[in-house]
């Protein structure tokens, strides 16, 4: 029996406590046996996906069947029962497009056992997470548990549950829930020792992966956390947001040194553009292979951070959940730097913060499509059943038709980028070039960190309404296909943590000087909003934006260099937590200073330089304050060494 397959044997109080009210009857009666089967604990997860970006919001990470209209291969486990015989079967899942009242369940799945479906289908219910009632199921004592998606468009489980006592039913309030799992998974709530470091990075996308390189050459103890199997956050292969921004700039021209090693810039566009691209492209062995190498960095993947220590504005620890496992690890450090993006480390710690309530720029899911009659593009193909396409192509059947989506946007007589005539801001002459790019972004009016997972599942809706559109609508493109799409969102905008110095657009704009210059910045002022070309009777589900363009929106260029920023140090460090630096989007900007500092590569500067100042915070026991008012002149020293440079 696996760890997280444990059976529980609860007492009739905790039992009470936990289930909802129909636990009430015949309770002197009840048994208590359980197997409470967390979907991210399958021993093979087949073609699902697992999906950890809702678990602030519902506690746990899920599969998600991200089939892209082919239904996935099943996701299977052995599990053992306490004993042979009946029990009540519950899911925990969800209708994902319950909460547009859209028609039809494409998230449909089945729970097979020992090779044959219950009764129930899943995913059929409820607008919100829920337990969905599979009915009495007889099972044997030792069983294989799948799930069997039908129709490869995002179904999702959270867990399994089965129960001897046929009137059990378990809560779906959070925090009940989570003692509940726990407990029956024999889990800890004591986390065990994560170590201690000098500097505890918390995400690893290319700001957090640079900072901890950077650090750990200074010398420092260096622990890199993130949530993913990967590190790159938007600039890797789950998200493939390209990295923009001018790396080293006069007068610190090694600045940007460590962001090139492990993000070059050497992918060649694709219909035009080098967002979308396939995988290979955004070097995540690469990123790996680097961070490895470093002696003095413990690398943490698959763990989130989700509760953080602090006393009298420092932080003292952060506890982390495997998002595999469920255990949790306590990691204690000197300094932290958060590089989440959703500034989730900060805000935990009583940090001061801003967060726009409306006009958000959104969240893009990026996507593309490949010809299934082209022999290379079906090679390369990252579609989970390439090797039933490359068998269908061989023996000459390219046709790839694709089914009606009733549940997705109606795009039926609607234009969007990629129908004819139709380009978006910037758009292509190629149409296949519009489809997916930058511009397919939602979210404008709904909150990145608590909503998500409602942000991602309508941009999937605007894919699946386009594709559906052009195939069977306007008949175009009989040999393409869905080839890839993100189902990690790709976000633009958050929280942003205030430091001693806030960043206004009018600073870019005007060359605003300040003596602590620490990384350059050279993307234009860019905002994102609904475009109005393609939002009419739209409202709430807009799902195509424009960036700002025009004079306004640019700044002061010197002589003739392109438009560059410096940006003060004294952003990248939160005003009243006294350890905490950050690094990424959510540095110390308002609305409109964060359309120029939130491309990949001058996030990645912000990390290098902030490695380099927690090293004076160590070697001086000073703060990352304490840097500038005490020790700016060493960190320009630092500045200037080249970022292969050790200790």
């Amino acid at each position: 029996m696996k760890r997280r397959e444990f059976i529980g044997l609860i007492g009739n109080t905790s039992l009470l406590m936990l289930a909802g009210p129909s636990a009430l009857i015949a309770a002197s009666t009840a048994t208590t046996e359980f197997l409470f089967l967390e979907a991210e604990s399958f021993a093979n997860y087949g073609g699902w996906d697992l999906d950890q970006q809702s678990m602030d919001v519902m506690g746990s990470p899920y599969l998600l069947a991200h089939g892209l209209g082919v239904p996935v291969v099943d996701a299977v486990t052995e599990v053992e029962f306490p004993v042979a015989g009946s029990y009540r079967l519950w899911v925990r899942t969800k209708d994902w497009v319950a909460p547009w009242k859209a028609p039809g369940a494409p998230g449909k799945f089945q729970v097979m056992i020992d090779g044959a479906p219950v009764k129930e289908t899943f995913g059929t219910k409820g607008d919100q997470w829920h337990w969905h009632d599979g009915g009495i199921v007889k099972v044997n004592k030792n069983a294989r548990i799948a799930l069997h998606d039908l129709t490869g468009f995002e179904g999702r489980c959270e867990a399994i549950l089965f129960c001897k006592d046929p009137h059990f039913k378990p809560v779906n309030d959070v925090a009940a829930l989570t003692k509940f799992r726990r407990k029956l998974n024999g889990l800890s709530d004591v986390p065990v020792d994560g170590g201690k470091y000098d500097l505890a990075v918390i995400g690893g996308g290319i700001a957090g992966t640079a900072a901890a390189i950077s650090a750990a050459r200074q010398g420092l103890k260096v622990v890199l956390v993130q949530d993913r199997p990967v590190l790159g956050g938007n600039g890797s292969s789950e998200v493939r947001v390209w990295p923009e921004g001018h790396t080293k700039q006069e007068p610190f021209v090694h600045v940007g040194e460590i962001v090139e090693e492990f993000v070059p810039l050497t992918a060649q566009p694709v219909h035009g553009t080098r967002n979308a691209l396939g995988g290979m492209a955004y070097n995540d062995e690469l990123k790996l292979q680097k961070v490895k190498a470093e002696p003095n960095i413990t690398l943490l993947l698959h763990e989130r951070a989700f509760a953080v220590e602090a006393v009298n504005n420092n932080i003292k620890a952060v506890v982390l959940q495997n998002i595999k496992t469920g255990i949790r690890k306590r990691i204690t450090a000197t300094y932290f730097a958060d590089c989440t993006g959703d500034a989730g480390i900060g805000f935990m710690a009583g940090a001061d913060f801003e967060q726009s309530q409306t006009g958000l720029m959104g969240v893009s899911n990026l996507w593309n499509v490949l010809d299934a009659a082209d022999d290379t593009a079906v090679l390369e193909c990252e579609c989970k059943d390439k090797t039933a396409l490359a068998t269908q192509c061989e023996i000459g059947q390219v046709a790839q038709p694709f089914p009606r989506c009733p549940w997705a946007i109606d795009l039926t007589d609607k234009p969007f980028p990629g129908r004819k005539n139709f380009k978006g801001q910037w758009g292509k002459e190629d149409p296949l070039a519009n489809l997916g790019g930058w511009f397919w972004e939602s979210g404008f009016d709904k909150d990145p960190v608590t909503q998500i997972e409602l942000i991602r599942d309508l941009n999937l809706r605007a894919m699946y309404g386009a594709w559906d559109a052009l195939k069977n609508v306007d008949k175009e493109y009989p040999n393409h296909r869905l080839g890839w799409a993100a189902f990690i969102a790709g976000k633009r905008e958050s929280r942003r943590l205030m430091g001693d110095v806030i960043l206004s657009a009018d600073d870019f704009r005007n060359h605003t000087p300040f003596p602590d210059p620490a990384f350059p910045c050279s993307w234009h002022i860019d905002i994102h909003r609904p475009d109005p070309a393609f939002d009419k009777d739209l409202k709430g589900q807009e799902f195509i934006s424009r960036a700002t363009e025009g004079d306004h929106f640019t700044y002061k260029q010197e002589g003739s260099q392109k438009q560059l920023y410096w940006a003060p140090y004294r952003v990248l460090y939160s005003r009243n937590i006294s350890n905490l630096f950050m690094a990424g989007r959510n540095i110390s900007v308002n609305n409109d200073g964060l359309g120029p500092i939130r491309v990949m590569r001058t996030c990645g500067m912000m990390g290098e330089v902030v490695g380099k100042a927690a090293s004076l915070c160590v070697k001086y026991n000073t703060t990352p304050r304490g840097v500038y008012e005490q020790h700016a002149g060493k960190l320009r020293e630092l500045m200037k060494l080249e970022g292969s440079y050790r200790v």
